[in-house]
């Protein structure tokens, strides 16, 4: 009988969101009951655990899922910290949830630098990865730990800067805050442990993997269609971004025109349909792509 994949999920929240659209695209059909804690998939051997953010590498760690869908700086927050998590490894990077660990000081204040905080006091909902960042750079700080509302520690005077998550940056410029230094870029990712897994769920989730890397490249891939001149197709050739060899077909009736078919694999912004048009190219279309193996 084939094991049936556990995979760890945020309960709500960012996360949660898309790490389910990410599942429902790989073809995934959840049965929905009262239980909020496990969804059981119709159509693949596969059950979820909706979980806290920050418990999703303890239940992966443990034995209890065999994968799990994180953000970045949770798992490694954890391993700074934990040597259960340390055996967890990323599986794939999937590419939404994107923010930054940054550190940040008043701006009127004469914090510019990290040099500048021997001495001070970070306040930190991530003191591991404070500690870690100032522990490689040789400084001595003092590390304020809070779970919530960061950002104002400066204010209330309980601590000199904070390091905390930005995705904007409007909060920390509410707060008269600006960022100098990054600790930690991050994303969703999946994850799992190095060793120690059932055979039969892995291959369920090689599956699961294989369509997720199909789901991501198709979000950051376009399918672009236009005409052609003839004398002007190697530069359009040369301003489509990131494409394989496109197709070109001819266009009925038309020998000094061609019809260019490419599959875009990086992001193709006004600024290229622009570029193309100047060169002579015409009838342009962009299209997404739902799904897509390599």
């Amino acid at each position: 009988m084939t094991s049936r994949l556990r995979i760890a999920v945020q309960s709500k929240g960012r996360l949660a969101e898309g790490g389910m659209d990410l599942l429902k695209r790989c073809g995934l059909r959840f049965a929905y009951g009262r239980d909020k804690l496990h969804q059981r998939a119709e159509n693949m051997p596969v059950d979820l655990m909706l979980v806290r953010d920050d418990d999703i590498p303890n239940f992966v760690g443990s034995g209890a899922c065999d994968y799990g869908i994180v953000g970045e700086n949770v798992l490694a927050e954890e391993q700074a910290s934990s040597a259960r998590a340390r055996e967890l490894e990323i599986a794939l990077r999937l590419g939404f949830a994107g923010c930054t660990l940054k550190l940040a000081a008043p701006q009127d204040g004469d914090i510019r630098s990290v040099e500048h905080l021997a001495g001070k006091a970070i306040a930190t909902s991530y003191p591991g990865l404070t500690a870690r960042f100032l522990k490689d750079r040789g400084i001595e700080a003092e590390i304020v730990e809070m779970r919530g509302s960061v950002e104002v520690a400066p204010r209330l005077r309980i601590a000199d800067a904070i390091c905390d998550l930005v995705s904007s940056g409007a909060t920390l410029q509410a707060n008269g805050l600006k960022a100098f230094e990054t600790v930690l870029r991050s994303e969703a990712v999946l994850i799992r442990r190095r060793s120690g897994r059932e055979s039969d769920s892995d291959a369920i989730a090689n599956i699961l993997m294989r369509r997720a890397e199909g789901v991501i490249a198709s979000a950051q891939t376009k399918y672009i269609m236009l005409n052609a001149p003839t004398d002007r197709l190697d530069a359009i050739r040369a301003l489509l971004p990131g494409a394989d060899a496109p197709t070109i077909a001819k266009v009925a009736g038309r020998e000094d025109v061609v019809a260019v078919h490419a599959v875009c694999r990086e992001r193709v912004f006004w600024e290229t349909l622009e570029a193309l048009e100047k060169e002579g190219a015409r009838a342009i279309l962009v299209l997404p792509i739902e799904k897509m193996l390599a």
